[in-house]
C-alpha cells in the first residue's frame, strides 16, 4: 500500500500548443483569417498544462474578471460547451476576446508557468471554447432577471457599449443601443481586419446580445439627432456613452493634404466596413497602390500595413522608437514580418512630397536614437542631425493614435470634459460629472484596448444599476 504521505509525482512537462495558421506566402493573398484556432485534441492538451491554482493570479489579470481556472477545468474535461459558458457567465464577447485581446500582458502575464516557461494559451483555450459553442449549434441564453421597468440608453455599439448593455439586459433592465454607423460593433467592425477578426464572429456575438433583449439602433448619430439630454428627457432612467476613439490623428508634417494620405480609420473602413477588398462584388473601390508606408507602431499600424500587403503592395512601416518599444502585440509584429513588411525602426517621417497634381510620390524621414524615458515609460526618440532619406511611395497611412469625437460631448450639457476630450468619469463607478450619466472605453481612457474597455463597462452596469436601484418606484430620474 502506498505511503499516504508520499508527494504527487512530478507532473509531465508540456510544450505550449502552437496554433495552426495559415503559411505566410499564402495569406498574403487572401483575407480570410490566418490563425485556425485549437482542435480538441490541441485544446484538451494545452488545457491539461494548467496547474488550476488554487488562488489563480490569472483572474486578478484579466480585466473583466473571468473564472479561468474554473473554465480550463472544463476543457481539461471535455466539457467545451459548458467551458464556454462559465466565460459568458463574465464576458458576453468571449469570441472576440479570444482572437484580439492582449493576453500576454493581462491574464498570461501573471500564470505561474510563465515564471520558468511558457504560459497556459488562455486567450487561445478562450476562442476555442466560444468557437465549438457556435460551431454546435448549442449557445444557450441565460435567464434574465424579471422586468425592472426601467430604460437605459447606451451610445455606441462597441466593445464598451455592447458589455454594459449586456450586463444590464440580464439584470432586468430595458436596454436600447445607438449606434452612429449601419453596423454594429464599433472599432470590432471597422477597425479590425477580417483576417484577425472575422465579421461573422463580431455578428455572432451581437447576435447573442439581441437574443437576450438588447434593442439596436442603427444610423442614429447621437448629438445630431437626439442628444443626450433629450434622450433623458424621453423616458430613459440612464444614459452610457460608449463612443471610443475614432477621431484619428496626424503629425502636422508638410504634405498631410496630399492625394494618397490616409488615416489608418478611413483606410481600415473602407476595406473592412465597406468590403472593398471585394470591390466589384461591392461598390466602394478598393485603395489599391503599389508602394504604401504605414506610420505608427501599435497594433493599429500592424492592421493597415497588412491589408496593404493583401492588396498587392509593397509596404514599410516606420517607427519613431525601436522594436522593443512598439505596442503592437509581438504575434502581430511576427506576422507582419512574415507576410513581407519592411520595419524601417527609429525613423520619424519628416514630411511627405508630391508631383504637379498634388499626388504622394515620398516621404522624407529622419534617423532616430533614443534618450532618456519619457512620461510613458519608454525611452524618448531623439533626431540624429544630418540622418534624412527619402522613401519612393505613392500612399501614406497615419496610424499614430485617435482622439474622441467630439461630438456628444459638446452636445450634453453639465458633462465635464478634459483637456484632452475624455469624458470625466469616476474609475470606481464610471458615473460623469452629469447624475444619471456614465461613460467608458476609449471616450474616457483615451484610445487603449478592447478588452480594458470592457472592464470599465462593467464597472459601469454595476453602478448603473445600483443608480436605477435608487430611483423611486414609478417615477423617472428627475422625480
Amino acid at each position: 500500500m502506498p505511503d499516504s504521505t508520499s508527494k504527487k509525482p512530478p507532473r509531465p512537462k508540456v510544450a505550449r500548443q502552437p496554433m495552426p495558421k495559415q503559411p505566410a506566402e499564402v495569406r498574403i493573398d487572401n483575407f480570410d483569417e490566418v490563425p485556425y484556432g485549437y482542435t480538441p485534441q490541441l485544446a484538451v492538451t494545452e488545457a491539461l498544462r494548467c496547474l488550476l491554482c488554487k488562488k489563480p493570479r490569472c483572474v486578478a489579470g484579466c480585466p473583466v474578471n473571468i473564472d479561468i481556472a474554473g473554465f480550463i477545468k472544463l476543457i481539461q474535461e471535455g466539457k467545451f460547451k459548458e467551458a464556454a459558458r462559465k466565460i459568458k457567465e463574465e464576458n458576453a464577447l468571449p469570441a472576440i476576446c479570444g482572437r484580439v485581446c492582449p493576453q500576454e500582458d493581462q491574464c498570461e502575464k501573471v500564470c505561474v508557468l510563465g515564471v520558468k516557461g511558457e504560459p497556459v494559451a488562455i486567450g487561445r483555450l478562450e476562442r476555442f471554447v466560444a468557437d465549438y459553442e457556435r460551431a454546435h449549434g448549442d449557445v444557450r441564453l441565460p435567464k434574465c432577471a424579471p422586468p425592472t421597468g426601467r430604460k437605459v440608453a447606451v451610445i455606441g455599439a462597441g466593445p464598451a457599449g455592447l458589455t454594459v448593455a449586456g450586463d444590464l439586459v440580464l439584470l432586468g433592465h430595458k436596454v436600447t443601443i445607438f449606434e452612429a454607423l449601419h453596423k454594429p460593433g464599433g472599432v470590432l467592425m471597422y477597425g479590425i481586419p477580417q483576417f484577425r477578426l472575422p465579421k461573422e464572429i463580431v455578428e455572432a456575438e451581437v447576435s447573442y446580445l439581441t437574443q437576450l433583449g438588447v434593442e439596436l439602433v442603427t444610423d442614429f448619430v447621437v448629438g445630431k439627432l437626439d442628444s443626450v439630454d433629450e434622450l433623458l428627457a424621453q423616458g430613459f432612467d440612464a444614459v452610457f456613452i460608449g463612443t471610443g476613439a475614432g477621431l484619428p490623428m496626424f503629425m502636422d508634417i508638410p504634405g498631410e493634404n496630399l492625394v494618397g494620405v490616409y488615416s489608418a480609420n478611413e483606410y481600415l473602413t473602407r476595406s473592412n466596413l465597406m468590403k472593398a477588398y471585394l470591390f466589384p462584388e461591392y461598390d466602394t473601390p478598393t485603395i489599391r497602390r503599389k508602394t504604401v508606408v504605414v506610420v505608427g507602431g501599435g497594433n493599429v499600424a500592424m492592421d493597415a500595413a497588412r491589408t496593404a500587403r493583401r492588396l498587392g503592395a509593397r509596404v514599410t512601416i516606420v517607427y519613431r522608437r525601436s522594436r522593443a518599444e512598439m505596442p503592437a502585440r509581438i504575434e502581430e509584429v511576427e506576422h507582419a514580418e512574415q507576410e513581407g513588411i519592411r520595419f524601417e525602426l527609429l525613423t520619424n517621417p519628416t514630411r511627405i512630397l508630391g508631383d504637379d497634381q498634388k499626388r504622394v510620390v515620398g516621404i522624407e524621414c529622419l534617423r532616430m536614437k533614443l534618450g532618456e524615458p519619457d512620461e510613458s515609460g519608454r525611452r524618448r526618440p531623439l533626431p540624429v542631425d544630418g540622418s534624412e532619406f527619402f522613401i519612393d511611395v505613392d500612399t501614406v497611412v497615419m496610424a499614430i493614435g485617435n482622439r474622441p469625437n467630439p461630438l456628444v460631448p459638446q452636445t450634453t450639457s453639465g458633462l465635464e470634459v478634459s483637456r484632452w476630450g475624455t469624458i470625466v468619469a469616476d474609475d470606481q463607478t464610471m458615473q460623469t460629472s452629469k447624475p444619471g450619466v456614465f461613460a467608458g472605453g476609449d471616450i474616457v481612457s483615451g484610445a487603449a484596448t478592447v478588452i480594458l474597455a470592457m472592464g470599465q463597462a462593467k464597472i459601469a452596469a454595476k453602478a448603473i444599476h445600483e443608480y436605477l436601484n435608487t430611483l423611486p418606484p414609478g417615477k423617472d430620474r428627475q422625480g
